[in-house]
């Protein structure tokens, strides 16, 4: 996935300022997918220079609200419909695999901060859940499927990191 369908997506779903997107981000999408301002801002311009989006109104202090136009609907259905790249990377798992580099106790730590960090994760997509207004309109049924997505994904890491320590613990007898 990339930033740049990202921003189409939250388009396509309603018209916004750069300013509104990154809410949007920050709200809808944090389970998702992250942006910082001077991404997005990049992104928007590419988006507005190669059509794919245009400028429906200008406020004070340089404000723009934008659209999605139709050659950027058809890029976003092209990208939905399109088949899935390669397995995704992890950062996590590359270290994972290279753990024995470390002595035991170290290795223990990696996992239990994992473990920490997926508990987090999740008790944070837990009171996310409980803020939002949902109701029944397209961006409140998929973002709930996309954060319960990633409610179970942190249970399911943090519960693989927690077996992964004792396994660790177990194979060394320590």
């Amino acid at each position: 996935m990339s930033l740049r369908h990202a921003a189409l997506g939250l388009l396509a779903d309603q018209p916004g300022s750069g300013y509104d997107l990154l809410k949007r981000f920050q709200t809808a999408m944090a389970n998702v997918w992250s942006a910082t301002q001077s991404q997005l801002y990049g992104e928007l311009a590419k988006l507005e220079k190669t059509g794919l989006i245009k400028v429906t109104d200008e406020g004070p202090r340089g404000r723009k609200e934008y659209e999605i136009t139709e050659t950027g609907r058809a890029e976003l259905r092209d990208w939905l419909l399109s088949p899935l790249a390669a397995p995704p990377r992890s950062e996590m798992l590359l270290r994972v695999y290279f753990l024995g580099s470390l002595d035991p106790a170290q290795a223990r730590g990696y996992l239990e901060q994992v473990g920490e960090t997926a508990a987090r994760r999740g008790e944070h997509l837990a009171a996310l859940e409980t803020s939002i207004d949902w109701d029944e309109d397209d961006p409140s049924v998929y973002g709930r499927l996309a954060l319960e997505f990633g409610k179970r994904y942190s249970t399911m890491q943090r519960e693989w990191a927690e077996w992964a320590a004792g396994e660790v613990k177990g194979a060394l007898k320590e």
